[in-house]
């Protein structure tokens, strides 16, 4: 705990001295400075289980299992359309199991928790250039990751450097930062798509988009774990990700709406699932090791494709209705996110202005996640992955329906009640289902 309040104290420190170096009178927005700390602490009930495995879920009532982590956001203009970001972080604590047990798993800041004890490390560290392509410009506020400024409305940018692949891709107004909105996996983001990212959901390349007021493209490469779930990364010709998302706006009564279309292809070192059935019947333990990300597997040629849609509508003032689908070919091992080879999700999101607390939000949504043929008879001849694996397995689809609560206390404050209920945790109809209890407290400067 000492550690944990002179991390938090560190931190604040970092963000005030930070406010109160910059030039107040340069209201252009020369540089942009925020602040978060994010703590969240979970429990879950026991429940009914015939068996247990490597990387089961806790069949018994756990202890409270706690995580956090602490971001510097900074940002710097250097010449004409060219910003520098660096966010300095501090990661800590626990999810449930270890983060183990549930392919959507509870708890979506603990991806970025490499340790236990709090560490401190450089989050992102990116140069982003806009190029103009017209007269037009719009205002883009001060915000996390954004320098204010009036930006061309018709543009080209370009990030090149460290950063989650995730800030890009798939966003959502009404579900997408488990700082603030829903805790699980599969519905903060879309659990099919293994975006590649080291241990705590970071990675290197370029990202480059064509933004126009009603439309956007993107294209990315970026560098790939050498070891499932890793911090080493790399890049190179054999290893490498890329991603493509086509993104729309339109409204529908004039509220407004977005869809997009996502296609990814990652190549790197992971063993098909075929593999990991043989070396089972081989006890060939270093395959396994290699798919529980515990070994490196020295041949290349582990190749994942997938597809994802991604819409939210506007209902009225304070409704939003979001939902995702995603498929992947299911026949690599999954090797950086988690092991969701096909996914549906959606939901609510509603502003609390009808009962006079207009800060406050409610979401409640649901998940429905499956595995490909060869991913379920790996896990049935007993193999496992890197989040989930009971040594054997009765296949269901895991199912997954979270509620929260987020009270704006002040202006910098708010706190989150969370339950979640998951029916087939890690897609086996012998375990579960699981009610899971959470708590969040979350600080933005």
């Amino acid at each position: 705990m000492k550690v944990i309040l002179k991390t938090i104290f560190l931190c604040l420190s970092f963000s005030f001295s930070a406010r109160a170096q910059r030039n107040d009178s340069a209201k252009t927005s020369n540089w942009s400075d925020h602040f978060q700390l994010t703590v969240i602490s979970q429990r879950h009930a026991s429940f009914p289980s015939k068996y247990s495995g490597a990387n089961s879920l806790a069949d018994t009532a756990e202890p409270t299992a706690t995580s956090l982590t602490a971001t510097l956001f900074l940002g710097r203009k250097l010449w004409k359309g060219a910003v520098f970001y660096l966010n300095p972080e501090v990661s800590g604590g626990k999810g449930l199991s270890f983060a183990k047990g549930v392919a959507g798993a509870l708890n979506g800041e603990t991806y970025r928790v490499g340790e236990v004890a709090p560490e401190v490390f450089v989050a992102r560290a990116y140069l982003q250039q806009s190029i103009s392509l017209g007269p037009k410009v719009e205002e883009a506020p001060d915000a996390i990751n954004q320098v204010g400024a009036m930006i061309p409305a018709n543009r080209i940018t370009i990030s090149a450097g460290k950063f989650a692949i995730s800030d890009f891709y798939d966003d959502n107004t009404y579900s997408k930062d488990p700082r603030t909105q829903f805790f699980n996996w599969a519905l903060w983001a879309n659990g099919s798509w293994d975006y590649p990212a080291d241990t705590r959901g970071y990675t290197y390349g370029v990202v480059a988009e064509l933004i126009k007021p009603k439309w956007a493209l993107r294209l990315s490469t970026v560098a790939v774990p050498r070891i499932a779930n890793f911090h080493l990364m790399e890049y190179n010709v054999h290893v490498h990700s890329e991603t493509f998302e086509f993104q729309h706006s339109f409204s529908i009564r004039k509220r407004k709406g977005i869809i997009r279309f996502m296609a990814s292809s990652t190549h790197s070192r992971s063993p098909s699932y075929l593999e990991g059935i043989k070396s089972i019947a081989d006890n060939n333990r270093f395959l396994l090791n290699v798919i529980n990300g515990s070994a490196e597997n020295n041949k290349y040629g582990g190749h994942k494709y997938g597809l994802g849609l991604n819409v939210e509508q506007e209902i009225t003032n304070d409704i939003g209705f979001f939902a995702r689908a995603g498929w992947n070919d299911g026949k690599d091992v999954s090797w950086a996110f988690t092991e969701i080879d096909k996914t549906i999700s959606g939901g609510f999101s509603i502003a609390g202005n009808k009962w006079k607390r207009p800060e406050d939000v409610l979401g409640v949504g649901a998940a429905i996640n499956g595995l490909s043929s060869e991913h379920k008879i790996f896990l049935q001849d007993g193999g496992y992955g890197f989040i989930i694996g009971d040594g054997k397995l009765n296949y269901g689809n895991e199912q997954i329906v979270e509620a929260y609560y987020n009270a704006g206390l002040s202006k910098f404050l708010w706190v989150t009640i969370d339950y979640q209920f998951v029916k087939n945790p890690g897609y086996n109809k012998d375990r579960g289902p699981v009610n899971v209890f959470g708590v969040r407290a979350h600080i933005e400067l």
